[in-house]
């Protein structure tokens, strides 16, 4: 999964990383993304399919660019072999997510009329888990038995169920091809259970300014928090323009180290209060304090929001160092 400008890590950059890995599948939202994906791979083989359907306005931008629509309706599924009965697609089977993709009465109809496929070149049929980060919940098992009719009906056609928590729920949901998205930018799809995967971005801002508050001290707008202490602390320059959301000040901390600095006052559209009551090594300003790395879903939880939202939200004044 590399949409959303592959979760805001960069596509340029994470699309060859994935292909020099071995990856000849990805995913996005918009054609604009396939096609920033197929310019970063350079000249390298993949297939890049597009979630949000087949328009026959984008036919010209798909055959440039050697792109597969992903087709959501019978009616799409109509206009494409009217069309462009060539161009290779994918098929979306909604089995219990109900967002997008042939409904179970479409689903049916096609079941019934599978010559609406013939003749097309159609590279893989899909469904997307709704309830993947619950292992226990029981929709789980209920859209493997649907789409595992739907693959009997298909056998010779590819198939792909398993997003990063569909991944961790078993070898029955992973079928031919997996869609692994949060899990390859280390977030844990499945919050509350064992997840094997290492962090993979972590957000360092700098000290500007170290500062001792006296009791009865207020800090920050709306002098929502005040010193019950001697305290000293740091204002480090990111806010919630650069995607450390606003609603992270409820319980949120950055790190210095391995040592907790938890978030004082209120989040600023640029700036962070952080406490270094617990930090016993020399800081000053120019010295990093560090968000999200491996305490991504702690942030996230604090915040009442997912890791994949701090994640697409990170900003554009973040200088992206990559390493190898």
């Amino acid at each position: 999964m590399v949409k959303a400008n592959a979760y805001a890590m960069g596509a340029t950059e994470v699309v060859p990383a994935l292909a020099e890995a071995g990856c000849r599948h990805f995913y996005t939202a918009h054609t604009a993304e396939a096609v920033e994906a197929r310019q970063a791979l350079a000249g390298r083989d993949a297939a890049i399919y597009v979630f949000n359907g087949y328009w026959p306005s984008e036919l010209p931008t798909l055959r440039a660019h050697g792109l597969i629509p992903v087709v959501n309706t019978i009616d799409q599924l109509a206009s494409l072999r009217a069309t462009a009965p060539d161009l290779p697609c994918a098929l979306h089977l909604d089995t219990g997510m109900n967002r997008l993709g042939l409904g179970r009465p479409e689903t049916e109809y096609l079941l019934a009329r599978r010559e609406l496929l013939a003749g097309l070149d159609v590279r893989q049929i899909m469904s997307h888990l709704a309830c993947g980060d619950a292992p226990e919940h029981p929709l789980n098992a209920t859209q493997l038995k649907r789409f595992s009719a739907i693959r009997s009906a298909f056998p010779d056609i590819p198939a792909s169920l398993a997003n990063s928590a569909g991944v961790l729920l078993g070898e029955a949901w992973h079928f031919d091809v997996l869609r692994p998205g949060l899990a390859l930018y280390g977030g844990n799809p499945a919050p509350g259970h064992p997840a094997p995967f290492e962090p993979a971005v972590r957000v360092d801002a700098p000290i500007l300014q170290i500062r001792e508050l006296e009791p009865g001290d207020t800090l920050g707008y709306g002098a929502t928090w005040t010193a019950d202490r001697p305290v000293r602390i740091a204002t480090v320059a990111a806010g919630y323009a650069d995607g450390l959301l606003w609603a992270s000040a409820r319980g949120g901390a950055g790190y210095v180290g391995s040592v907790r600095t938890p978030i004082l006052g209120r989040v600023s559209m640029d700036l962070i209060a952080v406490d270094l009551s617990a930090v016993d090594t020399p800081l000053e300003p120019g010295m990093p304090v560090s968000f999200l790395g491996a305490h991504l879903d702690e942030i996230a939880d604090a915040a009442g929001t997912i890791s994949y939202e701090f994640l697409v939200r990170l900003g554009i004044r973040f200088d992206r160092v990559y390493k190898r």
